[in-house]
C-alpha cells in the first residue's frame, strides 16, 4: 500500500507530525475497505491551482478545500495480471490555505483539517458521496470514526 504526499508549494508547510498521521489516517481508511494494497496520491497545494481544477474538472469557478479525481470513475480499470503492482485508486487534492482558514473558523487545529479533508477526499475515492441526506450521514459518520481512531476526533481535540 502506498500513500504518496505531493507537496506543490514552498509555504504553508506541514510538520513532519501532520504527515506521519496523513499517511496514518490513510492508510487507516484503506485498510478498512479492503483495499490494503491501492495506492493513493495525496497533494497539498495553494488557491490557484485548485481553483484552476475546480474549473476544469467540475465547472465551478471558484477555489474549494479538496477535490478527489478517481482513477476508475466509469468504466473499471482492467487487471494488469501482476500481483505485485498496487491497485492505483486515485488523488486526493487538498488546497492547503483554505483548509487552514477553516481550522481556525471552526475552532479546531490544522492537522485535524488536513485529516478531515483527506479523510473526506478518500472516501470519495472509495464511492462514498453526500448527493442525499442518508449519503450525508453514512459520510459524515466514517468520516469522524476514522478521525477519531486517529486520535483526532472532535472530542481529542477539546
Amino acid at each position: 500500500m502506498g500513500v504518496v504526499i505531493n507537496h506543490e508549494m514552498d509555504e504553508p508547510k506541514l510538520g513532519q507530525e501532520t504527515l506521519e498521521a496523513l499517511t496514518g489516517v490513510t492508510r487507516q481508511v484503506l485498510k478498512a475497505h479492503g483495499r490494503e494494497k491501492a495506492e493513493v496520491g495525496i497533494t497539498l497545494t495553494d488557491e490557484e491551482t485548485i481553483h484552476r481544477l475546480n474549473r476544469e474538472w467540475r465547472g465551478v469557478d471558484a477555489p474549494t478545500d479538496v477535490l478527489s479525481f478517481a482513477l476508475d470513475e466509469g468504466e473499471p480499470m482492467p487487471p494488469t495480471g501482476d500481483d505485485n503492482l498496487p491497485e492505483l485508486l486515485g488523488d486526493v487534492v487538498i488546497c492547503l490555505p483554505i483548509a487552514f482558514r477553516q481550522a481556525a473558523e471552526y475552532g479546531h487545529s490544522r492537522t485535524r483539517e488536513v485529516l478531515y479533508l483527506a479523510v473526506h477526499g478518500l472516501l470519495h475515492l472509495l464511492g462514498y458521496d453526500h448527493q442525499t441526506p442518508e449519503e450525508q450521514r453514512r459520510m459524515r459518520q466514517a468520516e469522524e470514526e476514522f478521525l477519531t481512531a486517529a486520535g483526532w476526533g472532535r472530542r481529542d481535540e477539546e
